[in-house]
């Protein structure tokens, strides 16, 4: 059965992706995935605090909490873009830029195929698997079998975290900015 629509959309996006980090690098990559992670953290961290700073700009509680994030998050992604570009440049400068470049290449192919595995995953809950090109699709079948093996994975990792009595902290960032403390009468 040859390739149809679906199964070259798919060789598409994950050769677009690989080659993006090919010509981006390993490094570049990897410190820009990290960079994201680290910003939403830090945002979910401190987001709360600065909102009490923006209280003169910004009278709805919940909108000074979501700008605090906003500035946080954008600010965490500028710094960390200064020192992704000093690290590829010192990676260059190396002579290293070759290496980097093909390891790049294998994390955009990774990075693609999960792509393609979370849009095959998220499509298999509709009605499409009724439709005559997902049926005839070569690729789709191999990739809902990893997002079939990676939700199991992921159910089972909940329910142990659930199990294990694990409790959400009372401390939770930004609920005293969120909920309005209660008064006690006078």
């Amino acid at each position: 059965m040859p390739f149809t629509w679906v199964d070259w959309a798919i060789v598409a996006i994950v050769a677009i992706s690989a080659l993006i980090s090919l010509s981006r690098g390993f490094v570049k990559e990897a410190l820009s995935l990290l960079t994201w992670i680290i910003a939403g953290a830090v945002a979910w961290m401190f987001g709360g605090s600065l909102s009490e700073y923006l209280t003169g700009y910004i009278e709805t509680p919940s909108a000074r909490v979501i700008a605090g994030c906003a500035i946080i998050f954008v600010a965490t992604l500028i710094v960390g873009a200064m020192i992704n570009y000093l690290i590829s440049e010192l990676v260059r400068v190396t002579g290293l830029s070759g290496t980097d470049r093909f390891l790049g290449m294998a994390f955009g192919a990774a990075r693609g195929a999960l792509l393609v595995v979370t849009a095959v995953g998220l499509l298999s809950l509709g009605p499409v698997q009724q439709d005559k090109w997902w049926q005839e699709s070569r690729l789709v079948p191999q990739f809902l079998l990893v997002a079939d093996w990676s939700k199991n994975l992921i159910l089972g990792w909940s329910s142990q975290w659930l199990a294990s009595g694990i409790s959400v902290p009372a401390d939770i960032p930004f609920k005293e900015h969120l909920l309005p403390t209660a008064k006690t009468p006078q």
